[in-house]
């Protein structure tokens, strides 16, 4: 299909030469298309990008083997930024990671299941680096947790686990969670970060771990600026991103909070705007 030319339309206009070097996106809402899969023109476009000398990195929420399920080969050798922030791999490298202490996670564990006592429908997903685990064993929820955790494992009792290399704990709320939840996760477990992360999901992570921090210990390994680089997103969990990269685009579906941190204005997921707004960066390349 051919698309109208991409007119940003915040700030100033795009520049007419760019020095690209790496594409960080974000994943639900933003890369992924109306119906929560990877746009027809990925690999095309990431071939493009390949030629061109510029690294793609998704950086989500989600697990990373399911980035890497859900994205193919494309990515094996790819720099990721998994678990919103928490954890950042190239190939089978890791370069950086944040976790929480078993006591915290305990903590949050406790208070999911409190929330579920006081008539709210919520689930716990504790999640490690290389496997999360789960308690809630109805198909609705557990629907809910393998679309963001392919290497996901139900057992008996979380609390009975050894919590220990724990980078994120992650809750399902079928409910609004920006109407009563994520706000009592935070209350109860101080010590952590609460990220209000979609919708209907909450993620309780170190307080040193973002995106953002996440792609500025990349950018530091890789050797590539903020001039260099740019960024995609469409929800909170998004927001710090935009601080390391002078390219920032908000989908057009963005939440209000990322349209105002952004320079710029991609269209909405679902008319492939990452995509297309690649392709017109990869073009204006010195």
């Amino acid at each position: 299909m051919k698309h109208a030319p991409l007119e940003p339309e915040l700030a100033a206009p795009l520049p007419e030469s760019i020095d690209l070097r790496l594409v960080v996106s974000d994943m639900d809402g933003t890369l992924m298309d109306g119906q929560g899969l990877p746009p027809a023109g990925l690999v095309p476009c990431l071939a493009a990008m390949r030629a061109a000398g510029v690294l793609f990195a998704p950086a989500s929420g989600r697990q990373l083997a399911n980035l890497r399920s859900v994205l193919g080969p494309e990515i094996d050798e790819a720099p990721v930024i998994a678990e919103n922030g928490t954890l950042v791999v190239q190939g089978e490298q890791e370069i950086y990671s944040q976790t929480i202490s078993a006591q915290e996670a305990a903590a949050a564990v406790a208070t999911v299941r409190d929330l579920r006592m006081d008539g709210y429908d919520v689930g716990a997903v504790v999640a490690c680096k290389h496997c999360a685990y789960v308690d809630r064993r109805d198909a609705a929820f557990l629907d809910q947790a393998s679309l963001y955790y392919a290497a996901l494992e139900v057992v008996d009792d979380l609390m009975g686990m050894p919590l220990s290399d724990v980078i994120k704990i992650a809750v399902y709320d079928f409910a609004d969670v920006e109407e009563g939840t994520s706000q009592a996760l935070a209350a109860a477990v101080p010590g952590v970060q609460t990220v209000v992360s979609g919708r209907h999901w909450t993620d309780m992570m170190s307080p040193g771990a973002s995106k953002g921090r996440a792609l500025a210990a990349l950018q530091k390994r890789l050797g590539i600026t903020p001039a260099q680089t740019a960024v995609f997103g469409d929800y909170l969990n998004d927001l710090d991103l935009y601080d390391h990269a002078e390219l920032g685009f908000a989908v057009r579906n963005a939440h209000p909070g990322i349209h105002a941190v952004a320079a710029y204005t991609a269209p909405a997921n679902t008319e492939d705007g990452v995509l297309r707004t690649i392709h017109e960066l990869l073009a204006r390349m010195r």
